[in-house]
C-alpha cells in the first residue's frame, strides 16, 4: 500500500474501499455511489486503475496498491497531475478530485492523452457533479505534455 506493507485481518466480504478508509485511515479515496458508476474510488492496483468499491480487499492481497495519498513524493512534491489540477483549477467541491487524479495518471500512463476527445473518452468513468470537465481535460493535457 503506497510502498509500505500492511497486514489486515478482515472478513472476505470487505471491499478495498472500506479497508482503505476504515482500517488504514486512507480517506483520500472517496465513497461516492458504492456501485462502480462514479469513479470517486479509483485507485491503482499493480499500476492499473480499479474501482475500490467493486474490488474485494482479499483480491488484492500481495499486490501493489497506490492511492491518492501515495502519488506525491515523500518530501511533499506533488505528482505532475496533482500540480496540473491545482494550476488548471480542475475541481470545485473537490469530492471527485482524488478519483479524477488517479484516473488521469493512468490515462496518461496508458497513452490515452493525445487529444481532448481521447482524454474525455478515457476519463468518462469518473463523474464530476460540479461539471469541472473542461478544467479536468486541460489539467490532463497539461500534465501529459509535462510528462513527455
Amino acid at each position: 500500500m503506497n510502498g509500505r506493507d500492511h497486514a489486515l485481518d478482515i472478513e472476505p466480504r470487505v471491499t478495498l474501499l472500506d479497508a482503505l478508509r476504515e482500517r488504514l485511515a486512507l480517506t483520500g479515496t472517496k465513497k461516492g455511489c458504492d456501485q462502480g458508476q462514479c469513479g470517486a474510488c479509483t485507485v491503482h492496483v499493480d499500476g492499473e486503475r480499479v474501482l475500490a468499491c467493486l474490488t474485494l480487499a482479499a483480491q488484492v492481497e500481495g499486490r501493489s496498491i497506490t492511492t491518492i495519498e501515495g502519488l506525491a513524493d515523500e518530501d511533499g512534491t506533488l505528482n505532475a497531475v496533482q500540480a496540473a489540477f491545482l494550476e488548471q483549477d480542475a475541481f470545485q467541491c473537490g469530492y471527485c478530485t482524488p478519483g479524477q487524479i488517479m484516473s488521469a495518471v493512468a490515462c496518461i500512463r496508458e497513452g490515452h492523452a493525445g487529444s481532448d476527445e481521447e482524454i474525455r473518452e478515457y476519463m468518462a468513468g469518473n463523474l464530476c457533479r460540479c461539471g469541472a470537465y473542461p478544467h479536468i481535460v486541460a489539467a490532463v493535457r497539461q500534465a501529459a505534455k509535462e510528462l513527455r
